[in-house]
C-alpha cells in the first residue's frame, strides 16, 4: 500500500522563536503552511540549558513586536521558563498552525516534479517550499583531546542544570562566552573551586549612564552591523543578565576566588596545556569594551543628551596573579579537578536535509535567509541578515523577509498557472 502524502506549499521545520515567527508572517500572508516541531513549542528554552538561566538581554529589547512581558518589569530578565512560555503564548496570538510530538527525518527534492519530499515520524508531505527553523544551537561541540578513561567527569554545557549535579571537586570551565561565564560564576557562587579557560572575547557593559548596553547598540548601529569584522569570526561575547543583570569583569572573578587560564590547547599524561594568552584576551576584551564607552560618550556629546556621568565604569582592577603568573600547565588530579564542563558552542547538524544548499564544511548557503536551493530557506541563524538575527526581535524581522520571498513566488506561479 502506497504510503498517504499529505500536500502543503509551506513546511517549517522547528517551533523556537525562529519557526514562531515565520509563522506568523506567513499567516498573515495567507501562504497555506505547517510548522512541524519534534518536542513542544520553545523546547531547547525549557530543557536544553542549566535550570537559572534568564533571558542575556531585558523585557523591553528581547521580544516580539505588539506582545510585552506584561508580568515582568521591562528593565528586567525574563527566566527561560518565562520565554518559552511567551514563545507559546505568542503562537496562540495567531493561532499557529503547529504540530508537535512530530519529527522531520528527511527532506530531498522531488526529480519530475516540483517541490519536496518531507519524511516525519507521522508520514509524508510534498511542501513546495521546506524553511529551516532548527536554529544553529544543534550539536554541542566538544574537543577530543582529555581522554574518557581518565576518571573525569566531561560534559558541555548543553547537559549542565545545576551544582548539585557536578561531583564533588573542583570543575574547570572550558568556553568564557556567555554560558561558560554565567556557569563558572553560578558554581564559585555554590562553593566550588572554579577554573575558567578564557578565550577571545567581546565584554560590554551591561549599563552605561543609565542605559543598557542593548540600547547603545541599537542608537549605534550595531546591530545592523551585516557581518563579523575581519578576525572576529570566533570571538564570543561575554554578556548576562544574571543577578539582575552585570558587567562580566573577569578580574573580578577572579578576586572573589575564581582561577582564570588561558585557551585550552592540549591534553598530556594527566595534564591540561593552556595557551600563554590570558592576559592578551583579557586585554582586548577590555578594548573592546572602552571602544563601546567611548562611542556612546561621543554619541551623548554628539546629541547633545543629558546623560549622568559613571566613571566607575572605567575603573579596572589590577591584574590578579593568576594573570600575572599564568598558570600555563595544570595537573587535574593534584588540582582536584573532577568535572569538566565544556563551553565551547554548537555546531549545525543537517543531516536530514538532502539538498545541495551547503558548502563544504556543511553551512548553508543563502542571501538572507533564501537559500541557493530554491524553495529551501533557513532563519533563526546567527548573522542571516546582520548581527540582531539571533535575538527575538531580530529573528522576526529575518522571518518576514523570508515569508515574503515565499509569498512573492507563490504570485509568480499563479501567474504561470493562470496563463
Amino acid at each position: 500500500m502506497a504510503t498517504k502524502m499529505t500536500l502543503i506549499d509551506t513546511l517549517v521545520v522547528g517551533a523556537g522563536q525562529a519557526g514562531v515567527a515565520v509563522s506568523e508572517h506567513l499567516t498573515r500572508l495567507k501562504v497555506p503552511h505547517l510548522v512541524l516541531e519534534r518536542d513542544r513549542i520553545a523546547e531547547q528554552w525549557r530543557t536544553g540549558r542549566w535550570d537559572s538561566l534568564v533571558a542575556n538581554g531585558p523585557a523591553w529589547h528581547d521580544r516580539f513586536p505588539g506582545l510585552e512581558f506584561e508580568d515582568v518589569d521591562p528593565d528586567a530578565f525574563p527566566s527561560k521558563e518565562r520565554v518559552a512560555d511567551y514563545i507559546e503564548d505568542y503562537a496562540k496570538r495567531f493561532a499557529g498552525p503547529i504540530r508537535t510530538g512530530v519529527e522531520v527525518l528527511r527532506v530531498e527534492r522531488n526529480i519530475g516534479n516540483t517541490g519536496f519530499t518531507v519524511n516525519t515520524s507521522e508520514g509524508q508531505f510534498k511542501a513546495e517550499h521546506v524553511i529551516v527553523a532548527t536554529g544553529a544551537f544543534q550539536r554541542p561541540v566538544i574537543p577530543n583531546f582529555v581522554p574518557a578513561d581518565t576518571g573525569i567527569t566531561q560534559m558541555h554545557a548543553s547537559a549542565y542544570r545545576n551544582p548539585q549535579q557536578i561531583p564533588k571537586g573542583a570543575v574547570l570551565v572550558v568556553g568564557a562566552g556567555s554560558s561558560g561565564t554565567q556557569i563558572a560564576d553560578e558554581l564559585r557562587r555554590a562553593g566550588r573551586q572554579v577554573y575558567l579557560s578564557v578565550g577571545a572575547h567581546d565584554r560590554p557593559p551591561r549599563t552605561y549612564r543609565t542605559r543598557d548596553y542593548v540600547w547603545w547598540m541599537g542608537v549605534l548601529g550595531d546591530w545592523d552591523r551585516q557581518a563579523p569584522q575581519p578576525g572576529s569570526e570566533h570571538v564570543t561575547i561575554a554578556v548576562s543578565g544574571a543577578y539582575g543583570g552585570r558587567t562580566i569583569d573577569f578580574r573580578r572573578l577572579a578576586s572573589e576566588g575564581m582561577t582564570l587560564v588561558g585557551r585550552a590547547k592540549t591534553f598530556i599524561n594527566g595534564n591540561i596545556v593552556f595557551e600563554d594568552d590570558l592576559a592578551v584576551n583579557l586585554a582586548r576584551g577590555d578594548a573592546s569594551y572602552f571602544a563601546l564607552l567611548d562611542a556612546a560618550d561621543a554619541y551623548i556629546s554628539r546629541n547633545g543628551l543629558d546623560f549622568p556621568e559613571d566613571p566607575e565604569a572605567r575603573l579596572i582592577l589590577p591584574d590578579p596573579p593568576c594573570v600575572t603568573d599564568p598558570i600555563i600547565e595544570l595537573d587535574l588530579k593534584a588540582a582536584g579537578i573532577c568535572t569538566i564542563i565544556w563551553a565551547t558552542g554548537y555546531t549545525v547538524a543537517y543531516d536530514w536535509l538532502k539538498v545541495d544548499a551547503f558548502d563544504d564544511k556543511g553551512r548553508p548557503i543563502h542571501q538572507h535567509g533564501v537559500s541557493c536551493e530554491r524553495g529551501i530557506y533557513f532563519v533563526g541563524l546567527p548573522w542571516l541578515s546582520r548581527r540582531g538575527s539571533s535575538f527575538i526581535w531580530g529573528v522576526w524581522h529575518d522571518a518576514w523577509h523570508v515569508a515574503d520571498h515565499i509569498a512573492t513566488q507563490r504570485k509568480y506561479l499563479s501567474y504561470r498557472d493562470a496563463g
